[in-house]
C-alpha cells in the first residue's frame, strides 16, 4: 500500500490509523482531503509502475473508500432533502476522482454527520484502478507495450459498471452477509467510464462542466449561448470567470472585452459539442448540443449524472398539436407522454414523471420577463416524445388512433428521455420547447419556413432558459427538493 507521498507502508502501520487500515476523520473537509491524498498516491504509484515496469507493485494502485458509521437513528428536520438515513448502520462508497467531486462530497458528508452521531473513516478499498482510467496513462506507449506483452494489469470491466444503486436493485441494498449500505450513487468504474465518455463525446476536460446544464440539438442555440457568454464575461461585475469552447479555447474576462464572436471557432468534430461558462464553485452554465433523438439524450444524461449537477433543462423545438398555436409559441412541459421506448426497462410507464415546480416557475417567470405582455404565446402542457422522427407520416385514421386518448400539446424526441433520466438520477429537470411546425394543421416543417422561424426565435428562446437557470443558480436551495427522493432504496447523498 502507498501513503500520500507515494512511499510504501506496511499493513500494520496502516491498521494503526483506524479500523481495517482506515483513518478516522474529524470533519467532512478532512475526509475529502484524505480521499484526495489516497487517490493521488495511487495515481503516482501507477505512473511509477508503468515507467519502471515493476508490475507487482500495481496491486497497490487502488481506489479510496469512504465509510460512515451512523451510530444511532433519530428523527431530523422533516424538510431535509438529503443527508438522512432510514436506519443506523454502516454506509460506504468507493470513489474515483475525488478532487472533481470535492465540494459535493464535503457538503454531503457534512449534512449527514450534522444529522446523526457518526464516525467517518477513509482508507483504501480492495478495488484496483485500471490504468486506462488514470489521466496521462490512458495514452501511454509503455502501457500499450506492456498490454501487448501480456502483462497482467487490472482492465476496465463492465462487471463493475452498472446502475444497481440508482435503480435500487435488491441485491445492492441487501447483500447477504454484508451489513454495508451504499452512500453514493455510483461505483468508481461507473464514474470513470462516464467521465471518459463525456470527454470523448464533447472533446474537452470534464473539469469545466458546471452545475447548471442546458441541452439543445441546434448549433444556432450554442452560438447564441456563446454570444451571451462573451458579453456577460466582459460585463463589469459579472460572476463568470471564463468560457471553455469545444476546440479547447478558453476565453478569459480580459479577452472577452476585446473579442468578437466571429473570431471564435465554434465548430467541433466531436459528437456533442460542449460550452462551459465558468463561475466559482462550478455554479455557472454548461450547454451541450446532444444532437437528435432519445438515445443521444439518454447517453448524455447517463454520463453527466455522475457529476451530480443541480439541474438540467432542454431547449428544443417541437411540433404543435393544437390548431390555435402559432409558429414560435413556447411549450413549458408539465407532463411527459413516453413513446420513445428508451427507458421503459428502467422506469415503468406506469410511473408518472412529475414536473419540478421550482424549475417550472423559474422558466415561466423568465418567459414573461422576455416576452412581456404576450402571455398567450406560452402554455404549459404534456409533451409527447417519440423515437420516430417521421411520426406524422401516417394516415388520418392512424393519427386519430394515436392521439384520441392524449392531451399532449407538443411532440418532440428528447424531452421525455431527459425528464425521465432526471427523475431516475434525482436531478431536477425542465423542458422549454418552441413550436416549429403544426403538421396536423397543414403547416409541416419545410426548409424555407423553418429557417425563417429559427432566425426570429433563437435568441429569445435561449435567453428564456438562461435567465431561468441563472435565477435558480443564485439560490440553489430552491432546487434541493424532496420530490425526487425515493420512498425505499435511497442513499444519503443528493
Amino acid at each position: 500500500m502507498a501513503n500520500t507521498d507515494g512511499e510504501t507502508i506496511t499493513p500494520s502501520e496502516s491498521e494503526a490509523e483506524g479500523i481495517g487500515g482506515y483513518r478516522v476523520c474529524a470533519s467532512a473537509e478532512e475526509a475529502v482531503e484524505r480521499l484526495c491524498e489516497l487517490y493521488d498516491a495511487s495515481t503516482r504509484l501507477a505512473e511509477r509502475v508503468i515507467e519502471t515496469a515493476m508490475w507487482a507493485e500495481y496491486a497497490d494502485v487502488r481506489y479510496p473508500r469512504l465509510v460512515i458509521d451512523v451510530h444511532s437513528w433519530r428523527p431530523i428536520d422533516r424538510a431535509q432533502p438529503f443527508g438522512y438515513v432510514d436506519a443506523a448502520g454502516r454506509y460506504c462508497a468507493t470513489v474515483s476522482r475525488p478532487r472533481v467531486m470535492g465540494r459535493y462530497f464535503a457538503e454531503m458528508i457534512d449534512r449527514l454527520v450534522s444529522n446523526y452521531p457518526c464516525t467517518i473513516h477513509v482508507g483504501y478499498s480492495r478495488e484496483q484502478i485500471p490504468p486506462e482510467y488514470i489521466d496521462g496513462l490512458d495514452r501511454s506507449e509503455k502501457l500499450q507495450q506492456a498490454l501487448q506483452l501480456g502483462v497482467r494489469l487490472p482492465r476496465p470491466s463492465l462487471d463493475f459498471v452498472d446502475d444497481g444503486i440508482i435503480d435500487a436493485k435488491w441485491d445492492v441494498f441487501h447483500q447477504q452477509g454484508n451489513d454495508e449500505r451504499p452512500l453514493f450513487h455510483f461505483s468508481p468504474q461507473r464514474f470513470d467510464i462516464a467521465i471518459k465518455r463525456i470527454e470523448h463525446y464533447t472533446g474537452i476536460p470534464i473539469e469545466g462542466v458546471q452545475n447548471f446544464i442546458l441541452f439543445t440539438n441546434y448549433a444556432m442555440h450554442t452560438r447564441e449561448f456563446v454570444a451571451y457568454a462573451v458579453h456577460e464575461l466582459a460585463r463589469e461585475g459579472s460572476r463568470y470567470t471564463e468560457l471553455w469552447l469545444p476546440d479547447g479555447t478558453r476565453v478569459s474576462r480580459e479577452e472577452a472585452a476585446h473579442i468578437s464572436l466571429e473570431q471564435l471557432n465554434l465548430e467541433s468534430h466531436y459528437q456533442m459539442p460542449r460550452y462551459d461558462l465558468i463561475a466559482p464553485n462550478d455554479d455557472g452554465l454548461t450547454m451541450v448540443n446532444i444532437g437528435v433523438g432519445p438515445s443521444n439524450a439518454k447517453t448524455a444524461t447517463d454520463c453527466l449524472a455522475v457529476l451530480r449537477p443541480e439541474m438540467w433543462v432542454m431547449i428544443g423545438h417541437c411540433a404543435g398539436l393544437d390548431g390555435r398555436m402559432r409558429i414560435g409559441d413556447l411549450i413549458l412541459g408539465n407532463a411527459y407522454e413516453r413513446r420513445d421506448h428508451i427507458l421503459d426497462d428502467r422506469i415503468p410507464l406506469s410511473t408518472p414523471i412529475p414536473a419540478v415546480p421550482e424549475v417550472q416557475r423559474a422558466l415561466e417567470h423568465a418567459v414573461r420577463d422576455i416576452y412581456g405582455k404576450d402571455k398567450n404565446m406560452m402554455r404549459t402542457g404534456t409533451v409527447l416524445s417519440t423515437d420516430d422522427r417521421n411520426w406524422e407520416w401516417h394516415t388520418p385514421t392512424t393519427l386519430w388512433e394515436m392521439f384520441r386518448g392524449s392531451t399532449a400539446v407538443a411532440v418532440d424526441m428528447e424531452s421525455s428521455a431527459l425528464a425521465t433520466n432526471g427523475y431516475r438520477y434525482r436531478i431536477p429537470y425542465g423542458t422549454l420547447l418552441s413550436v416549429s411546425d403544426l403538421p396536423l394543421h397543414a403547416v409541416p416543417k419545410l426548409p424555407s419556413g423553418a429557417q425563417a422561424f429559427y432566425s426570429s426565435s433563437k435568441e429569445a428562446h435561449v435567453m428564456c432558459a438562461v435567465r431561468a437557470v441563472e435565477s435558480l443558480a443564485q439560490d440553489k436551495s430552491r432546487l434541493r427538493t424532496r420530490k425526487l427522493r425515493r420512498t425505499i432504496g435511497e442513499v444519503p447523498f443528493r
